[in-house]
């Protein structure tokens, strides 16, 4: 169970949803709340109820970035470098679950909130949405994973243009450059992302999580690495019931039913 007045988690039919949930501050994150997430997201890995994952925020917003006012709620005994450390943790949970992640965006997308929102597979935003990595403005380096995620969403060039302006990105500019996977209305987000998630949630979740984890490590191997890790990840598939199912599918001319 979730333990934290800021952090909502709702399953329904495979998809659990995470909100922030902090109107005052627009979602902030409080420092409390970084184990919060990872443990979270540490616990979907194992949940069979769970098969895509849906982070927002509550309102008008998605999230402000961490709650500078309380950045010294540290617990007892932890250092500064423990306490950023536990930033990256939540980062990292995101990013390596095995299972399709999706951050749905409006309003304010700033600092460590937007890089965890980089750590999601899909980012879809709707056209109130301003991302801003914002840590320039408060004289603090990117954290929260964004110096690794960013440059790969978008490229050095343009990431380093974000991080050392600060400006914000309106989400017309941030679909053309990449940023973000699509734009729609206000009134259509919710529609758009409940889609997505549903058809995702009736995925082959085994192919599916390999075929993220090998995404996710194509800039740092060779594609010898490449080629021997796909190669290792489809020989496992051949033995699913789903690819099973998918190919009686193929032959009946029918839509799969994956398990």
């Amino acid at each position: 169970m979730v333990q934290h007045e800021r952090l909502h988690v709702d399953i329904v039919n495979r998809v659990a949803t995470v909100t922030f949930d902090h109107a005052a501050t627009r979602n902030s994150i409080t420092s409390d709340m970084w184990t919060v997430i990872r443990d979270v997201f540490h616990g979907f890995a194992s949940n069979p109820d769970v098969r895509v994952v849906v982070l927002t925020g509550a309102g008008d917003h998605f999230g402000s970035g961490a709650d500078v006012s309380r950045m010294s709620d540290r617990g007892p005994g932890v250092s500064a470098l423990d306490a950023m450390r536990e930033v990256g943790s939540a980062t990292q949970a995101i990013y390596e679950l095995a299972k399709p992640t999706i951050a749905r965006m409006r309003g304010t997308v700033a600092g460590a909130s937007a890089n965890l929102a980089l750590a999601c597979d899909l980012l879809i935003a709707d056209d109130t949405m301003r991302f801003i990595e914002v840590f320039v403005r408060r004289g603090l380096t990117i954290d929260a994973g964004g110096s690794w995620l960013l440059p790969r969403q978008i490229g050095m060039a343009r990431a380093k243009e974000m991080v050392l302006l600060g400006d914000a990105v309106d989400a017309g500019a941030a679909r053309e450059m990449g940023l973000v996977n699509r734009v729609l209305s206000p009134a259509d987000l919710d529609a758009c992302v409940d889609e997505l998630a549903g058809r995702l949630a009736t995925g082959p979740a085994i192919a599916m999580g390999m075929s993220k984890r090998l995404l996710n490590q194509a800039y740092s191997v060779s594609l010898n690495e490449a080629l021997e890790a796909e190669s290792h990840a489809q020989v496992v598939n051949f033995q699913t019931p789903d690819a099973s199912e998918a190919m009686r599918a193929f032959i009946e001319k029918r839509a799969p039913k994956f398990e």
